[in-house]
């Protein structure tokens, strides 16, 4: 008889990495017995802290009656059609969108990442083994939450400095890629900023139809950059889109993470399947956040501004921190990745930073897990991100070189 997920036995360093805890509670408990050595500044929480656009509340306002109705669960035609219209332009997609198959609305963007997990499980043809979820390592805790849902073999991919931060895809055993049912990748990336190109992107791609597998991009990150605007997966996907999905979100584009406003675009037919997971188990997005959405979607103003200010703060990063630590600054993304085995790895650098200079940094340890190397291409950096204003972020760097001489 054949056994299920559920019956194979985990090696333990298997276990320990899909049960993986919340990198935030496993830095509080890191500085539990330390008081702040100066009034503290807390750049562990990737939360921006800049003004929401004006339009906010007039939209609300103006659509306060629709919190009495049940919203649509594929999202409204107004949002779906400001969603595509907003990929097309960005993306100079060749094949526009089309927005009754190719989008759906999301209660933001980790929502819609951890749901895509399970729904990729079972719209996959079987695999050749135990079923995998590919993860670029660092990676965004969700992915390995989603992984663990949908019953599936994490399997984490040094995403390092040799490689630019990014999975080397020509390492990939054919093996694994045929019992892999999905690939997270984030571009920019987080915590390191690195982007992917479109020969990357159509690599992935080409990849992911020959076996049979999914690919899952979060470009929650693509608005901020101080060069070349990121590229998108879509641009590389060929012009039916399939076995790719991306993932936007309001929270960084236009500063509401409070809002629970993204969407996911591509493959049709997985997105159809997708909707029959999510009509009985996702809440639906409210109408008036649907419409700020359709606002947001229509304005760059907001989101040119709020990339000056990013841009600002990496412009005294390269003033104050220099080469130290490793630094360059990342082609996107708000965060430092910085390169702290001097000072004894990324867990005696948050202490140390806490204690002496009260800055509050998240360790990569706990936002990468081991390879099965025991290696955790985390263990020596801490991520800062870069979320406070411009003063703040100048005293915050200051007392970071200070400290980690």
């Amino acid at each position: 008889m054949s056994m299920t997920i559920a019956d194979r036995e985990m090696s333990p360093s298997i276990a320990r990495n899909a049960s993986g805890r919340s990198p935030f509670v496993r830095l509080t408990e890191l500085l539990a017995d330390l008081a702040p050595g100066k009034d503290p500044i807390n750049l562990a929480v990737g939360e921006p802290q800049h003004p929401i656009p004006l339009f906010v509340g007039p939209v609300l306002a103006a659509h306060l009656a629709d919190f009495g109705r049940y919203p649509p669960n594929r999202g409204t035609e107004g949002f779906r059609r400001a969603a595509a219209g907003w990929l097309n332009w960005r993306y100079q997609l060749d094949r526009p969108i089309d927005s009754d198959r190719e989008v759906i609305v999301l209660n933001g963007s980790r929502e819609g990442l951890f749901l895509a997990a399970i729904a990729g499980a079972r719209f996959v043809a079987p695999r050749a083994g135990q079923p995998a979820i590919l993860i670029a390592n660092p990676f965004y805790a969700a992915y390995a939450a989603a992984a663990a849902a949908a019953d599936c073999e994490p399997v984490f991919l040094p995403a390092t400095a040799e490689s630019d931060f990014l999975p080397d895809l020509d390492q990939l055993s054919e093996a694994l890629l045929r019992r892999t049912v999905a690939v997270y990748l984030a571009s920019p990336s987080n915590p390191q900023g690195a982007v992917a190109g479109l020969d990357y992107f159509a690599n992935l791609a080409g990849l992911a139809r020959r076996f049979g597998f999914l690919v899952f991009i979060d470009e929650c990150y693509s608005e901020i950059y101080t060069g070349a605007p990121p590229p998108g997966m879509l641009a590389a996907a060929g012009p039916d889109r399939a076995q790719v999905v991306v993932f936007h979100s309001l929270s960084k584009r236009s500063n509401l993470p409070g809002l629970r406003v993204g969407f996911a675009a591509g493959d049709q037919r997985f997105l159809d399947s997708y909707m029959e997971l999510r009509n009985v188990a996702a809440p639906q997005v409210p109408i008036p956040a649907q419409e700020v959405a359709i606002a947001a979607y229509a304005d760059e103003t907001h989101v040119e501004e709020n990339r000056r200010l990013y841009a600002a703060k990496f412009d005294l990063a390269d003033r104050i921190v220099g080469s130290r630590y490793g630094y360059r600054r990342p082609a996107g993304g708000f965060f430092l990745w910085l390169d702290t085995a001097p000072q004894g790895g990324s867990e005696s650098a948050a202490r140390l930073l806490w204690g002496e200079a009260g800055l509050r940094v998240l360790p990569g340890r706990y936002i990468a897990r081991d390879q099965a190397d025991g290696q955790n291409p985390g263990a020596s950096y801490i991520r800062v991100a870069m979320v406070q204003d411009l003063k703040i972020t100048a005293d915050a760097l200051h007392r970071l070189v200070a400290v980690l001489k």
